[in-house]
C-alpha cells in the first residue's frame, strides 16, 4: 500500500486578526472614559510648599482653583500674578469668578464649593492675603491650600 502525502510541509496557521478592531475600539473607549481633560493651561509657575498633614479633597468637581505665582514667561515680569481659568486676573476679578462658579453648579452643590489656592512657595503673603480678603467679601469661606506631601523622617 502506498502512503498518501500532501505536497508541501506542515506550516503553522496565520494569526487571525479578525478580533483586532474590536480590541482597538475597546481600548480607545476605555481611555476616552477614564481620561480627564485639563481645565486650564498654567500661565504661572506653581511649586507648592511641602506639608506633613495633608488631606485629599473628596469631590474635585466642586473645587475652583486660583493659581498664584510668577509668570512662566519672563516678558511678563517676575512679580507674582493671579490666574483664574486661562488668563491673568486682578483681585477685583475674583468676585465675578466666584459668582460664575456658583452659577454653573447645582443649587444643592453650591454650599459644598471649595476654593483651592495653588500658590508658589516663593510667593509673598501680601497677594495671598488680598485674595483671601476678597474671597471673604464674596462669601467663599471654604478655602483650601494645595501642597506637596513632605516625607516624614523616622527616628
Amino acid at each position: 500500500m502506498a502512503k498518501f502525502r500532501k505536497k508541501g510541509g506542515k506550516k503553522t496557521p496565520g494569526i487571525s486578526t479578525a478580533s483586532l478592531p474590536d480590541i482597538i475600539f475597546m481600548l480607545l473607549f476605555f481611555f476616552m472614559v477614564t481620561t480627564t481633560m485639563r481645565e486650564s493651561t498654567l500661565l504661572v509657575q506653581v511649586k507648592p510648599p511641602s506639608a506633613t498633614e495633608v488631606q485629599k479633597l473628596e469631590k474635585k468637581s466642586l473645587v475652583s482653583f486660583i493659581y498664584i505665582g510668577p509668570p512662566l514667561s519672563k516678558k511678563l515680569g517676575t512679580d507674582s500674578r493671579i490666574q483664574l481659568n486661562d488668563g491673568f486676573a486682578d483681585i477685583k476679578d475674583i468676585r465675578e469668578f466666584i459668582q460664575l462658579e456658583r452659577e454653573s453648579r447645582d443649587e444643592a452643590d453650591r454650599k459644598l464649593l471649595t476654593t483651592s489656592l495653588k500658590v508658589d512657595k516663593k510667593t509673598r503673603m501680601g497677594i495671598v492675603t488680598d485674595v483671601k480678603q476678597e474671597l471673604r467679601e464674596v462669601g467663599a469661606f471654604k478655602i483650601n491650600y494645595s501642597t506637596a506631601k513632605k516625607a516624614i523622617a523616622s527616628k
